[in-house]
């Protein structure tokens, strides 16, 4: 196979990057900046800012898409019942060991130790010997009395927090659903705004997943369903909900609080692994260069989990307020896909010459899923320089993403959509296609594209994923050209 490539394919990794956009990023300039250091799809967090920020922010993306002639997707991610923290006095509270607070129903505190919640139910559904982790964990609590109005609660690990920060409630059954009105608003205006994917937090059942389908149905959005695993309820449906879902996050800030941190590292392997039977992409969030918030150089550590991840056979790699509040968002982007280059460079001589399943593959034929896992071995034999698949929909072009093939691989459509949701596809780069009458001109679209890109030269060989056209399957061969 060719290990060389050239222009951006030789600078940029095939593991995705996924970017948090915030005040630290927006506008035009610095968006290109981050495209150009290696973002393939920008999330926008609804959990901060409002409806116009964010709107001014799909334009501008839009804008940096088309004015670098690139696909670039679009993250909408909900924000779901997150819980959290009223106004504290100061913003801070000091939480000492053996300490006694009481969650009290309402927005108003009524003495020194009281806490409030944006979480109206919660005094009637904790329980004693529920815990309640604040801050990210840092500070937990033991419900140890119930009243009237209030749960009373002791602190068993000590610590400081501060007014509107998250509040977890590991094995405590919610009753509130998993898209709130304000959810409910945000997707339809991610499907207005033609949106790419749409992130639904807290996923506890494929139910979950199913129901803000629909609501994207009704609403005419054509958004793929991201649903973020964060809570246990979801680890014990996962099958299910990976079934349902059109991709998977693994969430690990609100997941390495729900269950035992030590189990996380393990959890994402499994998520991932069954992420890439079942055919789905699947993104590796949270903290990976968090030191770069105020750092122009992760630690060591942080370097390796972003490695690890990739091992694991991650899709995508996302970064958050490193890119969005940060203060070296496009260091932050150049590192990622410096560890990811290198980390790929490292995985050839173990992926390659893998035949991976591809009969899971949603929305693929049976015939079309073996096709092009044996167009993915024929481009390794016959060290092709390029592997394609023209693909309507995309998922031609997600099935050979998981085939983990080291030979570049293109995927074209006429579909801006289409396109745009390749870019969360590993090892895929979309190229916009043209109307083309017979298989020749393809070709020559193709090769001409390649010559332009520095990727292709006489001799070279092609591998196309295609149809003889007398077929419902659509995909049904695999063409070889040899430049003359």
């Amino acid at each position: 196979m060719p290990t060389e490539r050239v222009g951006r394919f030789q600078t940029k990794a095939r593991t995705k990057i996924v970017a948090t956009v915030g005040p630290a990023c927006e506008g035009p300039e610095r968006l290109a900046e981050l495209v150009l250091a290696g973002v393939d799809v920008f999330r926008l967090n609804t959990a901060h800012g409002d409806v116009g920020e964010h709107t001014s922010r799909v334009a501008a993306i839009r804008e940096v898409s088309q004015r670098l002639n690139r696909p670039i997707g679009i993250l909408v991610d909900l924000g779901g019942p997150k819980i959290r923290l009223g106004d504290l006095p100061d913003d801070l509270l000091d939480c000492p060991l053996g300490a006694e607070f009481r969650f009290v129903r309402g927005e108003t505190r009524r003495a020194a130790n009281d806490l409030t919640t944006t979480y109206a139910p919660l005094v009637d559904e904790l329980q004693p010997g529920n815990r309640v982790m604040l801050a990210d964990g840092t500070v937990v609590m033991q419900v140890v009395a119930r009243q009237a109005d209030a749960a009373v609660c002791t602190v068993v690990q000590p610590g400081i927090v501060r007014s509107r920060q998250g509040v977890n409630l590991p094995g405590v059954k919610l009753s509130t659903p998993a898209l709130t009105n304000i959810d409910r608003s945000y997707a339809a205006w991610a499907a207005d705004v033609g949106a790419d994917f749409l992130g639904l937090s807290f996923v506890r059942d494929a139910n979950d997943v199913y129901e803000l389908k629909n609501l994207l149905k009704a609403a005419d959005g054509n958004c793929q369903v991201i649903a973020k695993i964060e809570k246990p309820e979801a680890l014990e449906q996962l099958t299910a909900i990976v079934q349902a879902a059109d991709g998977l996050m693994i969430a690990r800030g609100d997941l390495g609080v729900e269950i035992d941190v030590a189990r996380v590292p393990v959890v994402q392997k499994q998520i991932i692994a069954l992420a890439n039977a079942y055919q789905k992409p699947v993104i590796t969030a949270t903290q990976m260069l968090d030191s770069m918030h105020h750092s122009p150089r992760p630690t060591r550590a942080e370097a390796s989990d972003v490695a690890n991840a990739i091992f694991d056979g991650t899709d995508a790699c996302m970064l958050s307020g490193e890119t969005a509040i940060g203060d070296y968002p496009r260091q932050a982007v150049e590192m990622m896909n410096r560890i990811a280059l290198v980390t790929e460079e490292a995985s050839v001589h173990v992926e390659q010459g893998i035949a991976r399943p591809t009969m899971h593959a949603a929305g693929l034929h049976q015939i079309s899923a073996a096709v092009v896992s044996g167009a993915s071995v024929m481009s390794q034999q016959l060290g092709a320089r390029l592997i394609v698949a023209v693909s309507q929909t995309g998922a031609t072009a997600l099935a050979l993403s998981k085939q983990r093939n080291f030979v570049p691989t293109i995927g074209v459509s006429m579909e801006d959509a289409t396109l745009r949701r390749m870019c969360l596809y590993w090892g895929v780069n979309p190229i916009p296609g043209e109307q083309v009458k017979s298989r020749s001109e393809l070709i020559a679209q193709i090769v001409l594209w390649g010559k332009a890109e520095g990727l292709l030269a006489s001799k070279d060989r092609i591998v196309l994923v295609t149809g003889t056209h007398t077929s419902v399957t659509g995909h049904n061969q695999v063409l070889v050209h040899e430049i003359p």
